[in-house]
């Protein structure tokens, strides 16, 4: 069965180009897309997704506060935060938050991103970690 990963974004674009890239890999499918973190919240509910790409930056609800709510929900889920935001405050909120990997999107090409999400995907860490 293909992994079922939910991207939740609140740029259509970033949605459309991590869809896009994920598409081109035959093991994974897109279950859904969510623009803030209550639908993300309420989707993974509904989708029992393996992996939720979160954004920070969020109107209604934000990227770590939809975690929080994700990771006590469905334990089982890997989150990955991909974001501009980049500090050693966020990482430490984000570890507390339930987050397994934090990436940011102007160090990180797509393959990269790929990448953590295939090792999350197939490999979940215990630690949280910062590319």
């Amino acid at each position: 069965m293909a992994k079922q990963i939910l991207i939740v974004d609140d740029s259509p674009m970033v949605r459309r180009m991590v869809r896009g890239s994920v598409e081109t890999k035959t093991d994974w499918q897109i279950c859904g897309e969510a623009g803030n973190g209550q639908e993300a919240v309420q989707m993974v509910e509904e989708l029992n997704p393996d992996l939720v790409v979160l954004d920070l930056s969020m109107p209604v609800m934000n990227g770590l506060e939809a975690a929080r709510h994700i990771a006590v929900n469905a334990p089982n889920t890997a989150l990955l935060m991909y974001t501009m935001q980049d500090s050693g405050q966020l990482l430490k909120e984000a570890e507390d938050a339930g987050i397994n990997e934090v990436i940011t999107k102007s160090a990180a090409g797509i393959d990269r991103l790929l990448a953590s999400m295939r090792a999350l995907l197939y490999h979940p860490p215990d630690k949280i970690a910062h590319i």
